[in-house]
């Protein structure tokens, strides 16, 4: 062919009705680390369209892509944690995907909280790329010791609380139950379901409103300070920013814990003589809830038209079941409902526990989320530490007091 054309490579005459190879840009996280490479050089090999891979530091990549975006040397295609979806769609630098995202046939089987935190005015902006759903574990050990059923899976607050008495009483620097008492990015992954299982909200009419005020966040607030006050949580969880939230559970000496399915793979890899179990969050009474975190995968609004065709079939890669058993072997929970099963077959039964949990996994949807959520003076984790450990339940009121009106006053002032 190259004889017939002079000797000029095909790559560099655009034949009419034949399409070119392209390449793209894309950035993850550093949490994406395990499972984005493989899912990119299984991609590449198919020596077609080519992605360029980049992992940016999970605490640098927001302010990077904003100020990357601004400059106009953004990636064309990231991979970015799905809660900041609203804000990017907010400002302009994404990418409408409606027509693409919802051309899929098994559209209706995508994550719904992703794509309920990739949606902006009615137009997909983010769809759902890797996830991790929030979970509660249990030291079936420590049941063995104080007398518990290992294989009985709490199913309320009660339950939990039952637990935490039996597992604390066994003395010897042992505790019935852990959290991050200082870290608004671990409570709002962990905590949060308890309220959505209770039948709360903490955002309401697309994040217009803030819905802290509520007998279902009182309920939740006073479940932990409970724990708390009767030293079945230990001190430091007081003062702890997010860095004891899993190596706290991991360390052999705590009943009870609200996690992520993360969890699942950093224990049996790093802690395999630790016998756990693992269930759903639940509310006051029953039912169950989670978070539903992980990424969203979004192209910036200047990303070259002609590179839509290479980034739209890298998405359909990874959702193809060849893809999300990818992600599945390599830590993320997978996207796509009707193949979830298939992908994880063969791993560790509690998989599918979380992936389950998805089905009713949420989303806060908030423009603002870094400032009312994440901010390490935030008004969420402002709230929970002084309700967490509060001597009174009026104290308790006095931080859902603040805590509504401030976050009433942020998200205001940026509408």
């Amino acid at each position: 062919m190259k004889a017939l054309l002079g000797g000029v490579a095909m790559a560099a005459i655009a034949l009419p009705g034949l399409a070119q190879a392209e390449t793209f840009s894309l950035w993850v996280r550093s949490d994406g680390s395990e499972f984005m490479p493989k899912l990119v050089d299984a991609f590449n090999a198919k020596g077609e369209d080519k992605a360029e891979l980049q992992i940016v530091p999970v605490n640098e990549l927001v302010q990077k892509y904003a100020i990357a975006a601004a400059g106009g040397s953004q990636p064309d295609a990231l991979s970015l944690d799905l809660i900041f979806t609203p804000s990017f769609a907010q400002a302009g630098q994404l990418k409408d995907m409606t027509d693409f995202a919802k051309s899929l046939p098994y559209y209706d089987s995508l994550s719904q909280a992703h794509l309920s935190v990739g949606t902006y005015d009615g137009k997909i902006y983010g769809m759902p790329f890797s996830a991790d759903a929030s979970v509660l574990v249990w030291n079936k050990n420590l049941y063995k010791k104080a007398g518990l059923d290992p294989d009985k899976a709490p199913a309320n607050w009660n339950d939990i609380r039952k637990a935490a008495e039996a597992i604390g009483a066994l003395g010897d620097d042992t505790y019935g139950f852990y959290f991050s008492g200082n870290c608004g990015g671990c409570n709002i992954f962990t905590f949060t379901p308890l309220i959505w299982a209770s039948g709360g909200n903490l955002f309401e009419d697309k994040g217009a409103k803030a819905t802290v005020k509520t007998p279902q966040m009182k309920d939740a607030l006073e479940f932990y300070r409970g724990m708390a006050k009767d030293d079945l949580v230990p001190a430091g969880s007081q003062t702890d920013s997010g860095s004891n939230f899993f190596a706290a559970f991991a360390g052999g000496n705590i009943g009870l814990t609200p996690s992520g399915s993360f969890a699942i793979g950093a224990l049996n890899n790093q802690y395999p003589d630790l016998d756990y179990g693992v269930t759903y969050l639940p509310g006051k009474d029953g039912d169950w809830s989670s978070f539903a975190g992980g990424d969203n995968i979004v192209v910036s609004a200047k990303t070259d038209e002609d590179k839509m065709p290479a980034i739209e079939a890298f998405i359909k890669f990874a959702y193809s079941s060849e893809g999300q058993t990818i992600l599945a072997k390599n830590g993320s929970l997978p996207v796509r409902a009707d193949v979830a099963e298939e992908a994880l077959k063969g791993l560790d039964s509690r998989y599918l526990i979380a992936a389950k949990a998805m089905d009713k996994g949420r989303t806060p949807y908030t423009p603002v989320f870094n400032d009312l959520i994440n901010s390490l003076n935030g008004p969420w984790v402002n709230m929970l530490n002084k309700a967490f450990f509060a001597d009174s339940a009026e104290e308790v009121d006095e931080a859902m007091d603040e805590a509504q009106e401030e976050m009433q006053s942020i998200i205001d002032s940026s509408r």
